[in-house]
């Protein structure tokens, strides 16, 4: 399955994508420079850009647990998206 990248007209960003953008929020919070209503909305997003990594985290080890080994070796047990 290829991995999904996020796009300009992506309603869902990849992990990476989301990773990529905590990781910008939290350097520019660390340079201490930003103004008070800058920096709290910065946080804000960086709060809500780790809840989503972490959902998705989750989403994936669901996945992983639900592997089980059968007669023919693995199989993936039907998972429904959210």
């Amino acid at each position: 399955m290829p991995r999904k990248t996020a796009t300009a007209g992506d309603a869902t960003p990849s992990y990476e994508a989301l990773m990529q953008r905590l990781q910008h929020v939290v350097e520019r919070l660390e340079t201490g420079e930003l103004p008070l209503a800058e920096a709290l909305a910065l946080y804000e997003e960086g709060v809500a850009l780790s809840t989503r990594c972490q959902q998705l985290l989750d989403a994936a080890e669901l996945r992983i647990q639900q592997l089980s080994v059968g007669v023919d070796g693995l199989t993936m047990t039907p998972w429904a998206d959210e």
